[in-house]
């Protein structure tokens, strides 16, 4: 059975956004970064992606999402996943924080799922226009991603620039200039956004070269954050201290 002119067009927008507008999971550093992680998954490691969407990013994921789909695996919201304590070698969570009404709650919780030494991969956005899906309540920046982690009691192994200052700017241009638009016709916001966004496009090609400025934080599209749950040190009375596993994932 076809699909509806609705749905087809649905369907068009959503591959013109992945495709076009917003890229931030297709950068270099997000796909090297997030590959290593699962890479260091073993056999018999399980993991949990956090607001996956359409998404399966490994075999060993268990995918959870707001909504149900035929990729999601379970039906949850992040601030009260619905697993047993330490139970997940990785957990992934992806432009999924800025939606959630309370970030802290969710990163504890996603520290309560993890194993004693596993890992987190969180990728959060600065720089970029109010999206909601369905709600968009939070930004951060480098200081306030690192503030997340290590109020949940996470160790910070890892923080890095996901997309740069190019997309930064290209992300808010976009918006702008289809702001601008619909100022005289509201209904040519969508179709303004959609040739501003294919234009100015070429701005992110500037990341590679922009966030190696000192002044890169200023405004980039968004960070990567990696961090572990540490490993207790026991002796006969009961754990005493943390061990201070330190993971290097740049230089593996």
């Amino acid at each position: 059975m076809s699909r509806a002119p609705g749905q087809k067009a649905r369907s068009w927008r959503q591959r013109f956004v992945a495709g076009v507008y917003a890229t931030h999971n297709r950068s270099a550093q997000v796909q090297k970064t997030l590959r290593r992680c699962l890479t260091d998954m073993g056999p018999g490691s399980r993991g949990l992606e956090v607001g996956a969407g359409s998404s399966r990013l490994h075999a060993a994921l268990v995918t959870l999402d707001l909504v149900p789909g035929p990729t999601i695996d379970v039906c949850a919201t992040a601030e009260c996943l619905p697993f047993s304590d330490g139970v997940f070698d990785v957990v992934v969570s992806q432009e999924v924080l800025e939606h959630v009404r309370d970030p802290f709650r969710a990163m504890q919780e996603m520290r309560r799922v993890l194993k004693p030494g596993g890992l987190i991969y969180c990728q959060v956005p600065f720089v970029i226009g109010y999206h909601p899906g369905p709600t968009d309540f939070w930004r951060f920046t480098r200081e306030g991603i690192r503030e997340l982690i290590e109020q949940a009691g996470l160790r910070c192994h890892q923080i890095n620039i996901a997309v740069g200052p190019g997309t930064g700017f290209y992300r808010i241009a976009v918006e702008f200039l289809a702001v601008l638009v619909s100022r005289f016709a509201e209904s040519m916001y969508l179709p303004a956004k959609g040739v501003f966004a294919l234009f100015l496009y070429p701005l992110k090609w500037l990341d590679s070269v922009l966030s190696k400025s000192p002044q890169a934080d200023r405004i980039p599209g968004g960070y990567l954050i990696i961090a572990g749950r540490q490993l207790e040190v026991r002796d006969a009375r009961g754990p005493i201290a943390d061990s201070g596993r330190e993971v290097n994932l740049e230089t593996r």
